[in-house]
C-alpha cells in the first residue's frame, strides 16, 4: 500500500496552507505553515538547565518548532532555550513556529485568555503560532467532564487578538471532532493526536486531509515515552520502533535510524512529527530524519507492521473517568 500523502519536503514545510481557512490572516514569515518536524518538550524536567539546553540545541540542529504546553510544567524553562537559541542562531521569532496548549483547569470560557497570558508570560513571547485545546476535558470541582464546545468559541475569540495566530485541538474524537465544526466558525487548523507504525489510524489521518485539517503526530516514536494511561509492559505491547525487526531491515537498507525510518514514515504520510528527546545526539539524529529517503515498498512493510501492532499508549479514559478515542484504533 503507498503512502497516504507522498510530497515533496519542500511541500511539507508549509503544511498548513489549505487548513488556515476561516483563521485570520497570517503575516509572511519564514515558518508561515507548520514545519514537517518539531522539537516536543514533554517531560523535560530533568532540571531547567537540561530542558532550556535541549530547546537551544533544537534550534540549533535545526527545529523551527517547538511544541510546548502549560501542564508540561517547565515553559519558562521552555521560553529561555527559545531566547538562548534565538541568539545563537541569529534568528527572530517570527523565524520560528511554537505551538501551546490549554489545559483542562482553565476550560471555563472566562479562564482562556486567562491561561494564554500566563503561557505567553512563561515562554517570555508575545504570541504563539499555534495554541491547542489538550483534551476535550474539563476538570471540574466534581472530576473530569468531557466538555469543549464553550471553551472552543472562547479560543476563537483569541484570534482577534495579537496573541494567537491558529487554533487547534488534541486528542479529540471523530464524534467531538464533527460537532465543534458543525457549533463553531472557525475550524481548527491543527489537530494533534498519537500516531505512529504501531497506531496509524489512516482512516481518521484521511479524514482530516479532506477537512483540510492538519494532523501533528506526538509521540511518533510509539512507546519510548509511555505516558497519561499507559498500559505498561504486557505481552501484546510490541518492543520499541528502535528494536523492531522490519524497522530495522528499512533502516539498514536505506542508510537511515530506526527512529528515522519511523519520523520519516510520519512526514511522507503527510503529518508533522514533534519527536522529542534530552540528548544532544538524539535530537541531531531525529532532525536528520528529513534526509532518509523512504520508498513505496518500505511504506507497504510499515503498513503491514501496523496490521500486526496496533497498540495505543496514551489512554486516560479510566483514570478521568470519562470516554475518550471512541470510534479510533486501540482503544
Amino acid at each position: 500500500m503507498a503512502p497516504l500523502t507522498r510530497i515533496s519536503i519542500a511541500a511539507l514545510a508549509c503544511l498548513g496552507a489549505s487548513s488556515a481557512q476561516n483563521q485570520i490572516p497570517i503575516p509572511a514569515t519564514k515558518p508561515s505553515h507548520i514545519p514537517a518536524i518539531g522539537f516536543g518538550t514533554w517531560n523535560l524536567k530533568i532540571s531547567s538547565k537540561n530542558t532550556s539546553s535541549a530547546v537551544s540545541t533544537a534550534l540549533r540542529a535545526g527545529y523551527r518548532h517547538i511544541d510546548c504546553a502549560a501542564i508540561y510544567g517547565n515553559e519558562k524553562d521552555v521560553g529561555k532555550g527559545i531566547k538562548d537559541g534565538l541568539k545563537e542562531m541569529d534568528l527572530k521569532r517570527e523565524d520560528i513556529w511554537v505551538t501551546s496548549k490549554l489545559w483542562n483547569d482553565h476550560h471555563e470560557p472566562d479562564l482562556v485568555e486567562n491561561a494564554l497570558d500566563q503561557t505567553l508570560h512563561d515562554l517570555g513571547l508575545e504570541y504563539l503560532d499555534l495554541y491547542l485545546m489538550h483534551w476535550p476535558v474539563a476538570s471540574t470541582s466534581k472530576g473530569s467532564v468531557i466538555s469543549y464546545v464553550d471553551t472552543w468559541h472562547a479560543m476563537e475569540a483569541l484570534l482577534q487578538t495579537s496573541k494567537v495566530r491558529q487554533i487547534g485541538i488534541s486528542n479529540f474524537s471523530p464524534h467531538q471532532l464533527h460537532h465543534l465544526i458543525s457549533t463553531s466558525t472557525h475550524k481548527p487548523s491543527v489537530h494533534q493526536f498519537e500516531t505512529h507504525p504501531y497506531l496509524q489510524q489512516t482512516e481518521w489521518v484521511k479524514l482530516h486531509k479532506d477537512h483540510g485539517i492538519i494532523v501533528t503526530a506526538y509521540s511518533p516514536l510509539a512507546n519510548l515515552n509511555p505516558i497519561y494511561g499507559s498500559p505498561g509492559k504486557s505481552k501484546d505491547t510490541p518492543s520499541s520502533l528502535l528494536e523492531n525487526k522490519e524497522i530495522s531491515e528499512i533502516a539498514e537498507k536505506r542508510g537511515c535510524t530506526n527512529a528515522q525510518v519511523a519520523l520519516k514514515w510520519g512526514m511522507g504520510r503527510g503529518t508533522s512529527v514533534i519527536p522529542k528527546s534530552s540528548h544532544a545526539s538524539r535530537i541531531e539524529e531525529n532532525f536528520d530524519a528529513l534526509e532518509c529517503d523512504l520508498h513505496e515498498e518500505d511504506y507497504d512493510v510499515i503498513h503491514e507492521v501496523g496490521k500486526k501492532y496496533l497498540k495505543r499508549f496514551n489512554n486516560p479514559s479510566e483514570g478521568w473517568g470519562v470516554p475518550l478515542y471512541e470510534g479510533l484504533d486501540g482503544t
